[in-house]
């Protein structure tokens, strides 16, 4: 598919912001078709897109409301952990009123069964964190744990899960957690993120859970204003695709092909 307009490296230009979206629109057709065995995605303007009257909040949303309205849960991973995200692009002033015992037994639940399904992972170890200092310090700090995290996570447990939790997220990272468990799940964006990239940012890759296909992207932004430095750096992209590739291997091994 030709883009209808010009392009110019770095400038986005609203003439070609449908073309991304045709894109997406093929991907996502062919990959729930099975044409296509991954998507991987690179980074995208929003702003473009929203000025030809799109409402697009990013690649996640779009594609999981073209896979019948799909729960998407946003997971980052590198070579050392995983982590995933209850909730993901809110103003930390709306993550408390966020976190209802119905969205985090959605997420567990969904991480638990991927986790299972795309990384052939028996019997997966989760690891909550709590969304206050020292987990709310028995309420002390704050009752969205008591409210909202360890009744879910109670109830989980009953049903066979294997989860730990809510631990405070100032421990969750040490090399005795990273060592026992598969996925760490935490509260906010920032409250896991940080850590991760800490880590390596280079070799980062974002995985969306809870679709009903692979899709694996990069974890940066377009980066405009690299073009033409020389400094870009493509080692996320690499990372996707291999990622994308042996996430794709395992499901053929699961499903005997």
């Amino acid at each position: 598919m030709p883009c209808p307009g010009k392009v110019k490296p770095g400038q986005p230009s609203i003439e070609n912001a449908q073309f991304v979206l045709d894109c997406l629109n093929e991907a996502i057709k062919g990959c729930v078709s099975g044409e296509y065995s991954a998507m991987v995605t690179g980074p995208v303007n929003k702003a473009i897109i929203n000025e030809t009257g799109t409402t697009f909040t990013g690649h996640t949303e779009y594609i999981a409301e073209r896979c019948n309205h799909a729960h998407p849960v946003m997971m980052l991973l590198n070579n050392s952990f995983r982590i995933a995200l209850i909730t993901t692009h809110l103003p930390l002033s709306k993550v408390p009123e966020s976190i209802t015992q119905e969205r985090v037994e959605k997420v567990i639940t969904i991480v638990h069964q991927d986790m299972r399904d795309k990384f052939g992972i028996t019997s997966p170890r989760l690891l909550v964190c709590g969304l206050n200092p020292h987990a709310g310090e028995q309420g002390y700090l704050g009752n969205e744990e008591q409210l909202y995290i360890e009744p879910v996570i109670s109830r989980l447990i009953n049903e066979g899960l294997d989860i730990t939790g809510p631990v405070s997220a100032d421990t969750a990272f040490t090399p005795v957690s990273l060592d026992n468990f598969d996925v760490i799940i935490c509260m906010y964006h920032d409250q896991g993120l940080p850590v991760l990239k800490s880590s390596g940012f280079g070799n980062i890759v974002n995985v969306t859970l809870g679709l009903p296909i692979i899709r694996t992207s990069v974890d940066h932004g377009t980066a405009f204003d690299l073009v033409g430095t020389g400094k870009a750096d493509s080692s996320s992209l690499g990372a996707a695709l291999n990622c994308a590739v042996e996430l794709v291997n395992q499901s053929n091994l699961n499903s005997g092909i």
